[in-house]
């Protein structure tokens, strides 16, 4: 599971800038299945074991920092993770196929999921719009008015 990205360089020293997809990435420390051990983390500034100076920074640009699924906390219940989202099937309430979830956004107002037509066009769905299970092997059903 994505955690975070390497967004640059910070610095001289070898630390790097970091974008979040979590609330918080302090508690993890080994990300890529072991290729990068974090040793520091200071807000959004983040120092790897295995890089000491700018250029190595600079090679990270870009690097998704990833954790196996297993050791991402458990969810209550009507919680779930957005990668267990993408790719769901999503049917109108006759049961008839709209598409699939493409991807899982939030602009600040709650989630919404871009659901992918069979023909490549996309339409969005708030989550609260939505019923099913968000999870592995879950389906959503949605009003068909939001594929019109």
């Amino acid at each position: 599971m994505v955690l975070a990205a390497v967004t640059g360089a910070h610095g001289i020293a070898g630390e790097v800038k970091v974008k979040f997809f979590t609330d918080d990435l302090a508690g993890y420390r080994s990300f890529n299945d072991g290729a990068l051990s974090m040793t520091s983390l200071r807000g959004l500034v983040a120092r790897f074991a295995q890089v000491g100076d700018r250029e190595g920074a600079e090679r990270l640009r870009g690097t998704l920092l990833t954790v196996p699924r297993a050791s991402l906390p458990p969810l209550a219940e009507g919680e779930y993770y957005h990668a267990d989202a993408v790719g769901l099937p999503v049917h109108d309430e006759a049961g008839a196929l709209l598409g699939h979830v493409a991807a899982v956004e939030d602009f600040g107002a709650g989630d919404l999921l871009d659901v992918e037509r069979e023909d490549g066009r996309r339409f969005m769905v708030p989550v609260a719009a939505a019923e099913g299970v968000l999870g592995p092997g879950g389906s959503v059903t949605v009003a068909a008015e939001w594929a019109a």
